[in-house]
Parts: structure tokens; C-alpha cells; sequence
């Protein structure tokens, strides 16, 4: 393997000082004669040459990186979050390292000690973990963190929250003012606060409405490792066939997120139920596919991008040394298109 140039290569080479060299190859406007500049910048490409930033910044004391760590980047939810923060980063030259826990909690921890051991001060993390221990730990240690999506209950943590408790409950009262009094719950695993909440959401409105739970119209999936976007999509087609066990169909169907919604149809669509005219569907998250498929999904829409830019600048107005708001909850907002019909 070919070994790493280094500064003090290219100073040898052209017969300069290392300083001489870092003042040219960081643009500094330090005097350097224009052809000494030149041959430095001429050697430094020849040789290949590429900074060590780590190295750099522990001379600096500062670090242009940012930590992301979210349960997989496959969702569509967590893209656009993650777009959100990579825009506001790129605007002032920061770098994002991106990692996927994989709904694993010990990849989480691996991954916010091997950010924390390359100098990274400042992480965005949508948590899967209960166990605080390593985070407490680095946040003593002067990490900032800032929780999106899953609340993570430490004092010195900042949050960006989403009322899914409403959103759960403006989805179920939308099909409720439709008419629909037999409708049907599909999610994920209930492992998570936040579709813990969607479901919540949905008893309560359900409740409100003088209309006792079947629990026969609830159905949870199992928990799985590996593609959670994909067996989302798989669950919500698993779950939509035991539907079709129940003495009658529900006549809508409330999915914990828009994948989950996609594979309701797609199995309602193989069974040759119409879509809505036999059956309404609303999904929850509002990604860009829930508006691409045929009929487009009804759903609630969450500022999933807006969250990824706000969760930039809270990090750096705390790692600016600055004081950013404890908690911020963002709302739901119901997004109609067509895959909910009145019940007659």
C-alpha cells in the first residue's frame, strides 16, 4: 500500500519549512513568493497529497464535523432529515458523518464512541436505545447532542419533537368525520415512543367518538432487524392479509407510517379491493413516494427536512457556546389526496 504523503514530505521535497507548506496548501494569506507557491501546490497534486483533518483540527481546537446517527437512512423519513442537515452544513463547510444504528442499540453506542474518539463535538441522533449510560458519559465529556424523532430523557439533551399523538389522532378523527366506524390500526412494532403516540392518537379519537377498540383491528408486527424500510412496506402487506381473517372488513385502514401504507394497498389492490371506494388508507410521514402512487396517499405530514435544518442550527448555536431552546415540538398537518372515500 502506497504510504500517506505528509507535510513535511512535500517541505523536504521542495526545500521549505512545514509551515511554508500549511500556509499555501490552507490558502493562507501569509507572503509566499508566486513561484515557491506554485511548485508547493505542483508537488503537493503529484504526490497526491490530502490533509489530515484530524490532525488539523487538534492543532485548531476545532472541528468542521458533525455526527448523524439514525435507525437507517432507507427510510424516506430519515432521508429527507438527513438532506435537511446536509444542506445547512454544506452552506457553512461543515461535514456530516452519517451513521445507521440499523434498530441496533449497540451499533449506536459504537457509533457515538467512534464519533466522539475522532474529535466530533456535536451529534444529531434519532435514537433506538434505552440504555443512557455511554451517552450520559460523553455528554459530561462535552458532546452536544441534539434528539430528533425518539425523545431521549437527559437533562442535557436538546430536543426536536413531533406531536404524534396528534397527528394519530387528527388521522383517526378524519376517517371518523368520513363516516368510517370500523377502522383498522397497522404498525410496526410498538417499541418506539413515537408510534407508541400514533397509537394513542388513534385510541383516544376513537374514544372521544364513543367507539370501543377491536382488538382484532390492531395488529402489530413483529420486531426485525435488518431493512426496516423494506419490511415496513412487507409488514403492512402481512398485516393487511390477516384482515382479510376477520368475520368483516374494517372499512379504512390507519398505517403507523406511509411504507407501511404502501404495502396495505399494494395487498388490498391483490385482493381486488378498490381503493377507496371499498377501502380508505392513510398513511403518516407524508414521503415523496405517498404522493407517486396510484391513487395518491391521504396521510400526515411531518417537516421531516425542516426538522434535519432546524436540528443544524440548534447544534451550533450549542457547540457556538450559545443557549438553543430545550424543547421545540413541531405539528402535524393532515394532507388530503385520494385514497379516503365517505362511507355510505
Amino acid at each position: 500500500m502506497k504510504k500517506r504523503v505528509t507535510i513535511h514530505d512535500i517541505a523536504r521535497i521542495a526545500g521549505v519549512s512545514p509551515a511554508t507548506v500549511s500556509r499555501v496548501l490552507s490558502k493562507s494569506s501569509y507572503p509566499v513568493s508566486s513561484d515557491m507557491r506554485k511548485k508547493i501546490e505542483r508537488l503537493a497534486e503529484e504526490h497526491d497529497y490530502i490533509p489530515n483533518m484530524v490532525g488539523k483540527q487538534l492543532k485548531t481546537h476545532k472541528n468542521m464535523t458533525i455526527g448523524v446517527i439514525v435507525p437507517t437512512i432507507s427510510n424516506p423519513f430519515y432521508s429527507s432529515v438527513v438532506l435537511g442537515i446536509e444542506e445547512m452544513a454544506r452552506r457553512n463547510n461543515y461535514h456530516v458523518f452519517l451513521c445507521n444504528s440499523l434498530q441496533n442499540p449497540k451499533q449506536e453506542d459504537e457509533y457515538l464512541e467512534k464519533l466522539f474518539e475522532n474529535q466530533v463535538k456535536g451529534v444529531v441522533l434519532s435514537s433506538i436505545s434505552f440504555n443512557r449510560a455511554l451517552l450520559t458519559r460523553l455528554i459530561k465529556l462535552g458532546l452536544k447532542v441534539i434528539a430528533i424523532d425518539q425523545p431521549i430523557d437527559l437533562q442535557d439533551v436538546f430536543q426536536i419533537k413531533f406531536d404524534y399523538r396528534k397527528g394519530g389522532y387528527m388521522a383517526t378523527q378524519y376517517l371518523l368525520d368520513k363516516g368510517h366506524r370500523r377502522i383498522a390500526f397497522i404498525t410496526a412494532p410498538l417499541d418506539r415512543p413515537s408510534r407508541q403516540s400514533i397509537f394513542d392518537g388513534y385510541r383516544d379519537a376513537l374514544q372521544d367518538a364513543g367507539i370501543a377498540v377491536e382488538e382484532r383491528l390492531v395488529n402489530v408486527s413483529e420486531p426485525a432487524e435488518g431493512d426496516e424500510t423494506r419490511g415496513e412496506f412487507e409488514n403492512g402487506k402481512l398485516l393487511t392479509r390477516r384482515l382479510f381473517d376477520l368475520d368483516e372488513l374494517p372499512t379504512a385502514v390507519f398505517a403507523c407510517n406511509d411504507m407501511t401504507a404502501l404495502g396495505v394497498i399494494n395487498e388490498l389492490t391483490a385482493h381486488g379491493v378498490k381503493i377507496p371506494e371499498q377501502m380508505s388508507v392513510v398513511g403518516f410521514d407524508n414521503i415523496d413516494f405517498s404522493q407517486m402512487i396510484a391513487p395518491p396517499l391521504t396521510t400526515i405530514h411531518q417537516p421531516s427536512y425542516e426538522m434535519g435544518k432546524l436540528a443544524y442550527n440548534m447544534l451550533m448555536e450549542l457547540m457556538g457556546g450559545g443557549q438553543a431552546e430545550i424543547d421545540i415540538v413541531l405539528q402535524p398537518k393532515l394532507i388530503e389526496r385520494s385514497t379516503v372515500a365517505v362511507k355510505k
